[in-house]
């Protein structure tokens, strides 16, 4: 699965779950080889095995296959700890689900709410999870046109599996009911109410009227009937004190980025961070974060330039990425250089020549309050701290022990016609027909976002063994190139979903990663496989 990642492939999602709790330990142990995995994400049949060091990924492989080899995949028992969600069987698709199957609408419902479900792996926002082993009558296809909408609490069913939307989200599930049910909430532990294991049983109720949170609870039973709390402002947002960056334009879009949070798979929380972690880095050093470590700061990730800001006591910036014409107060300013802001100055960004994201470092970081360890904003998941917006005062964190020791950095160019993007095989390249790839030029598509950027083009399409095959969720990496149905690729970038259900043909490498971070819709694209693929 690209340069720095292997897709373990079992025969069933019982064999997935076995796997990932048995090699969950040994990474958490960080001992010997396991010290290189990275994370773990469980798919339908597969894991998913990040490394930080590419160059022992095959000792990571040799290791999981010793692993796997004397593990017996055996099915879960429900446990006593079961999940109540209330449902009102109302959804859309409710009799196209009974025309499938060959049931009546009630034994639908019965069959649904007569089974004990079990989580078996996250899938594509927080708080979204694919339940298995329910009624094999259930088994129905996804939507041959997906909604573009799917309201959150909706109810479905897809496959062998049953889930339930958390958040407003395209989707192609059959719809067979709603809930109140909260499914994500920052303020629980865990956050996610199903997680991996846990038995969910549906409980039908009233469709004239919302379930009422009164009534007995069954002996160590969740019955879940409210929407839960919600978050209040980040600390520190309100803070007119100290030093800090005062908000007077934004431009298109301005984020909160640092590296991202890592361990939350499981509840389809990605890892997000910065979309080009090369020019972040880099920002960071030049104000004298030499030595982060995993605790980096937080920057400001501007897209397309027009943010202004004011300095709110004396501090120290530097701007990176895509470079832009920049001034204080009507100054100009170097780009990859240190720059003192005095209180009260103002910095203005213009718009990049070159390149579409620029970043905004400052010495002590942006403390706004962290969301789940991390004060990255996840797009895809919309999870983080808020979108900047023009009044706010970002505080600034205390200055490191470390001084600068950068005056001047170089950066990489950012070319203005075809780009070329290298990458190596990916873990389903035998799905598609791939010759000939080097030759094709595709464009950016304005669809393009931090999620991916979408191709326009010529159409990959499928061999002949797999035109009509379903590929189940597996999980998904910075870089993948994934071939939807409709033959044009997309390449996923940082905000990307945790498992998908297109084959990945191809992993884009490191540095092409950050190059396809600053593409522009409308810029022509090529993509060459590498010569150490």
């Amino acid at each position: 699965m690209g340069g720095a990642a292997l897709l373990v492939e079992v025969a069933d999602t019982d064999a997935a779950l076995v796997l990932r709790a048995h090699l969950a330990p040994l990474v958490e142990q960080a001992a010997g080889v396991w010290a290189a995995v990275d994370h773990l994400v469980v798919g339908a049949r597969t894991v998913l095995v990040v490394v930080r060091d590419p160059g022992l990924r095959s000792d990571v492989g040799r290791a999981c296959l010793d692993e796997a080899a004397g593990l017996a995949a055996t099915p879960t028992v429900p446990g006593e700890d079961v999940v109540e969600i209330p449902v009102r069987y109302d959804g859309p698709d409710l009799e196209e689900v009974a025309r499938l199957t060959g049931l009546s609408r009630d034994a639908v419902v019965r069959a649904h709410t007569g089974t004990t479900w079990r989580v078996g792996f996250g899938g594509f926002a927080p708080g979204f999870a694919y339940l298995v082993d329910g009624d094999p009558r259930l088994r129905v296809p996804r939507r041959d046109e997906p909604r573009t909408r799917v309201p959150a609490g909706s109810v479905a069913l897809a496959g062998d599996f049953s889930g339930v939307y958390p958040q407003d989200s395209p989707g192609g599930w059959q719809l067979v009911g709603t809930t109140d049910a909260a499914l994500w909430d920052v303020d629980r532990d865990p956050p996610a109410l199903l997680v991996p294991g846990r038995s969910v049983r549906f409980v039908e109720v009233d469709a004239t009227s919302p379930p009422s949170s009164s009534g007995p609870v069954a002996p160590r039973t969740t019955r879940v009937t409210g929407a839960g709390a919600t978050a209040g402002p980040p600390e520190g947002q309100d803070r007119a004190a100290g030093r800090g960056l005062e908000v007077l334009a934004t431009g298109p879009l301005t984020l909160v980025e640092d590296l991202g949070r890592p361990g939350f798979a499981d509840v389809g929380v990605g890892r997000s961070g910065a979309a080009d972690p090369t020019a972040y880095l880099l920002g960071l050093r030049l104000v004298g974060h030499a030595d982060a470590g995993e605790a980096t700061p937080a920057s400001l990730e501007v897209t397309l330039g027009g943010l202004s800001v004011r300095a709110r006591g004396d501090l120290l910036v530097a701007l990176t990425g895509a470079p832009c014409p920049a001034d204080v107060d009507g100054r100009p300013v170097p780009h990859a250089a240190p720059v003192a802001l005095a209180d009260g100055q103002v910095l203005t960004l213009g718009v990049p020549t070159v390149g579409l994201r620029t970043w905004l470092a400052v010495r002590g970081g942006v403390v706004v309050a962290p969301v789940l360890g991390s004060r990255s904003t996840d797009t895809l998941a919309r999870l983080g701290p808020p979108v900047p917006s023009v009044g706010d005062v970002l505080p600034v964190g205390p200055a490191p022990a470390s001084f600068p020791v950068v005056e001047v950095a170089p950066q990489p160019s950012f070319p203005t016609g075809e780009v070329v993007l290298d990458l190596v095989p990916g873990s389903r390249a035998d799905w598609c027909d791939l010759s000939g790839l080097d030759d094709v030029r595709w464009t950016i598509s304005s669809r393009s976002n931090r999620v991916g950027i979408r191709l326009e083009g010529k159409q990959i399409h499928r061999q002949g063994a797999y035109a009509d095959r379903e590929l189940p969720s597996e999980g998904m990496i910075t870089g993948a190139v994934q071939v939807p149905p409709g033959g044009e690729p997309v390449v996923f970038l940082t905000d990307h979903p945790v498992t998908g259900g297109y084959p990945v043909v191809a992993v884009l490498t490191p540095p092409a990663v950050a190059l396809a971070a600053q593409l522009r819709p409308g810029q022509q694209v090529r993509l060459r496989w590498s010569r150490g693929g």
